[in-house]
């Protein structure tokens, strides 16, 4: 017996997704392998849809057979050959249907948008599959949140093609007016043949028999409660599921330590069975491997060890204290004009406990320093991280801290309702000797051409609104993984021109529409970039604590992140190395430690000026008091550093 989307021929879409660092892009690799070698025969296509690329990185230079074809999509090249292939019939739409003129409709056609990744994703990935260029298309996701986003897009799309059906409308009214003519033209037959391809990849994305989706996940609190809530909208989106993956599961062994990090996964896997939207589907495990599941032959051997999950009984949780001492923590003074420290790296290393364990240190050791923690992954996890709820507005959390987890969706849906409302104004004091029937029409829907990455600046600004209050003195924020990180400090970059040229069209169009207060608020948001791009390359006000783990694959990772923030000028003084195994008298154990104990030392050959900290695996902290011990074991003021205990997340 095996897992079913290893022998299923028919399967034309295969993705694979879950929190950051699970081991998506192990296990979609390991089956590109797997089918390839199987079925000879076909021919598949293995695409990364991750800004932070590691397919190459997980073949570690093996060359994967003639029948299995690698893609690590490159979104700017992607929206270039989209503008090259549909260019000319927008600018016909936008040309025919609205009151832009030519060079406006140029710049907006060619205007470099943020939040492309998951649309031109979706567009290349539907071309391939409805042309059947491949037998099947393997899909290694992006982190979920990033990756719902991803399979949201054809509601998108389906509002900007009604959007630009909106635009054509007047001007088939007047071509049958003056022609007598109701024969769809180019453009109409362009508008429905584009529907149709949707609408019949969608169809295809919910047919289990042609259409997977592959859960990955590990044993840990944090993970079971983020692909809980990716399978909860993965059945509200409709998408066929017929397996769970559970990564990394420890064997039974008289280790103290193996004992202890398996009686905890039995714990979780327990809760798992419990969650109903998990409940529903068979759980198939995969072991922890001493070495890196990196390469040909481990990777070729990667789902030798999958079996389905039966059994969790295992022995009492060992005390904590009992496993393993820390590194000395890579503790420092708060420097007296920091104003945002951000906590980032590869998925699923800790970075959510490392953000909320440096908030409560900071609030607990600067009384009076007001701190807010700020979450800034769409897949939000500050609330199973703190054990209590945390809402879109700000909730203290200890006295000094509060913590916000921002609904980009919901400040999205404010800036539309205030366009709504000062356009209700404009149209109802405009005078009646305008025939606005089809203007208004595209006049209500021209937010709906806001580009994709439009809810993520709102909630960027969020940000700055909370710097700019007298309310908090430093924000902590919980940031996105690396790929999507990079994009959130680039946003303010690549969002500056769509706003500049949407507040120039109000201006230059007010005879034909007036938004006083939607200008104000994008001339506020312009202003907020501003200063947040500043902010960022400021060393005084701004730095980044990256979080990763000892494996090859996350140190090259964090060669490309610290490379980026250079380019950036954000300062990244430290790197914690967490999820560490220290020696034991226990095979697997010994073989991880010297496994990393390599990888330490190419840590240290690589970043020399960063400040370096170790954290072993232990318990993961949950709630205040975890996280409160966690933080005075990493964060000890100078002078007074010792061996600590410090904590998995």
């Amino acid at each position: 017996m095996s897992l079913d989307f290893l022998d299923r021929r028919g399967l034309r879409l295969l993705l694979f997704g879950g929190k950051g660092g699970v081991g998506k892009t192990t296990c979609a690799v390991a089956t590109g392998l797997r089918l390839a070698e199987q079925f000879p025969e076909c021919s598949y296509l293995l695409v990364s849809t991750d800004p932070a690329h590691s397919l190459a990185d997980s073949l570690a230079g093996c060359r994967p057979p003639q029948n299995l074809h690698l893609l690590e999509m490159d979104a700017r090249q992607s929206l270039a050959a989209f503008q090259a292939m549909h260019g000319r019939k927008l600018r016909e739409i936008l040309s025919r249907g609205t009151f832009l003129d030519e060079d406006d409709t140029e710049r907006l056609v060619n205007l470099s948008l943020p939040g492309l990744d998951e649309l031109m994703a979706f567009l290349e990935i539907s071309t391939w599959v409805l042309e059947r260029r491949y037998e099947c298309i393997l899909v290694d996701t992006a982190p979920s949140g990033h990756m719902l986003r991803m399979l949201q897009v054809p509601g998108l799309l389906r509002n900007w093609l009604q959007v630009l059906d909106s635009l054509l409308a007047k001007h088939r009214y007047l071509r049958q007016v003056f022609t007598r003519s109701r024969a769809p033209d180019a453009l109409d037959l362009y508008l429905k043949n584009f529907a149709a391809s949707l609408r019949r990849m969608e169809r295809l994305l919910r047919d289990p028999a042609c259409s997977r989706f592959v859960p990955v996940l590990v044993a840990e609190a944090l993970s079971v409660a983020e692909t809980a809530a990716m399978v909860r909208e993965l059945n509200w989106l409709r998408l066929p599921i017929s397996e769970l993956v559970v990564n990394r599961l420890y064997p039974e062994s008289r280790c103290p330590a193996c004992a202890s990090a398996r009686s905890s996964q039995c714990g979780q896997l327990r809760a798992l069975s419990g969650e109903p939207a998990l409940s529903l589907y068979p759980v198939w495990g995969v072991p922890v491997y001493p070495d890196e599941v990196q390469g040909d032959r481990a990777l070729r051997a990667f789902w030798d060890g999958a079996a389905p999950v039966t059994e969790t009984a295992a022995g009492a949780t060992l005390p904590a204290r009992a496993l393993a001492p820390a590194a000395p923590a890579a503790a420092e003074e708060l420097p007296p004009a920091l104003r945002l420290l951000l906590i980032g790296g590869k998925g699923g290393v800790g970075k959510t406990t490392v953000a909320c364990a440096t908030a409560i240190g900071l609030a607990t050791r600067y009384p009076g320093t007001r701190v807010l923690l700020f979450s800034a992954d769409p897949a939000h996890s500050l609330s199973d991280c703190l054990d209590l709820p945390v809402e879109a507005s700000p909730t203290q959390v200890i006295p000094g801290l509060s913590a916000v987890e921002v609904d980009a969706r919901s400040e999205l849906e404010s800036l539309r309702a205030q366009y709504a409302r000062d356009l209700e104004h404009f149209l109802i004091t405009v005078s009646r000797n305008f025939d606005l029937s089809f203007d208004r029409q595209v006049m209500e829907q021209i937010l709906d051409l806001a580009p994709p990455g439009l809810d993520e600046i709102m909630a960027q600004a969020r940000v700055m609104d909370f710097l700019a209050s007298p309310n908090f003195d430093v924000v902590v924020v919980d940031a996105a993984a690396t790929g999507h990180l990079l994009r959130w400090l680039e946003l303010p970059e690549l969002m500056e021109p769509w706003i500049r040229f949407v507040f120039g069209l109000f201006r230059k169009y007010q005879r034909v529409i007036r938004a006083p207060r939607i200008t104000a608020r994008l001339a506020e948001l312009s202003r907020h970039l501003k200063q947040l791009r500043n902010m960022l390359a400021d060393r005084e006000t701004s730095r980044l604590y990256i979080v990763s783990i000892l494996t090859d694959m996350a140190l090259d990772e964090t060669r490309d992140l610290v490379a980026a923030c250079e380019r950036l000028h954000l300062d990244v003084p430290a790197i914690i190395l967490n999820l560490a195994v220290p020696a034991r008298d226990c095979s697997l154990c010994s073989a991880i430690h010297r496994r990393e104990a390599v990888v330490r030392r190419k840590y240290r050959e690589s970043f020399p000026r960063q400040r370096q900290s170790t954290v072993y695996r232990q318990e993961t902290p949950r709630g205040l008091a975890g996280l409160a011990e966690f933080a005075a074991a990493m964060y000890l003021p100078a002078g007074r550093r010792k061996e600590a205990v410090s904590f998995v997340s």
